[in-house]
């Protein structure tokens, strides 16, 4: 049976993958910038993000990596994943996507 697969994620070995990253545990030290360099020798980024606390204005210790292909974000996580960043044991790890919630325009 085929089954399409979509342009964000394939499945390998019975694992989905996809090419947003999400990197938790980073020090408050690590900036956007210093994101990209990290990241970018593994593949080309299209977007590199720190979560922000709008109440702080200092990120939330966590962030979004994503890259235009798959195996450049599978090379990442194996290469980055666990490793200290800043002086902090940062975890690398693909993104879950979003569930969609469908609305009950019924009522």
């Amino acid at each position: 049976m085929f089954r399409p697969i979509s342009s964000i994620s394939f499945i390998t070995a019975g694992r989905a993958f996809s090419t947003q990253l999400f990197v938790s545990r980073l020090s408050f030290y690590t900036t956007e910038k210093k994101l990209v360099e990290l990241f970018s020798p593994f593949g080309v980024l299209t977007e590199a993000r720190l979560v922000m606390d709008s109440s702080t204005q200092r990120h939330r210790g966590f962030g979004f990596v994503t890259y235009e292909s798959e195996k450049d974000a599978l090379k990442a996580v194996e290469a980055l994943n666990n490793r200290i960043i800043d002086g902090r044991l940062i975890f690398v790890e693909f993104a879950n996507a979003k569930p969609k919630v469908a609305s009950d325009n019924s009522s």
